[in-house]
């Protein structure tokens, strides 16, 4: 079981940049595939970006070259470093883990078992 603590969001301008941290408890930590999902209002949650457990990355097309996940295993954090922000950007933002992802079921939101409790992100233009 991990839990997982979200922070770092806030309030930014159009081309800005801001850099989530999500940090988990427990030692096994580095056996998750760690993921970050955001949720607009009235909207379902839309994956983002996910570091599998092996050290590769998947991004969603949406943020594909202005976003950066990254994992620190000592530290029990992940990160997603976000650049050339678009008001489209806003949103609650989520650490998510789970350890029996697969290619085909990353992208839903529904397959993950552990979740943070987000942390706004606002992109003003």
């Amino acid at each position: 079981q991990v839990q997982l603590v979200e922070s770092g969001g806030g309030l930014v301008q159009a081309g800005g940049s801001l850099r989530l941290s999500c940090a988990g408890s427990g030692r096994t930590f580095r056996s998750y595939h760690m993921a970050w999902f955001r949720q607009a209002p009235g909207k379902e949650r839309e994956f983002i970006a996910i570091s599998w457990r092996i050290g590769s990355t998947y991004y969603a097309d949406s943020v594909k070259g202005r976003f950066t996940i990254s994992r620190d295993n000592a530290q029990n954090t992940v990160y997603l470093q976000m650049n050339s922000l678009k008001p489209e950007d806003t949103g609650v933002y989520y650490c998510a883990a789970d350890s029996r992802l697969t290619i085909a079921t990353v992208v839903s939101y529904r397959e993950y078992d552990y979740w943070g409790q987000g942390t706004q992100v606002t992109v003003s233009s």
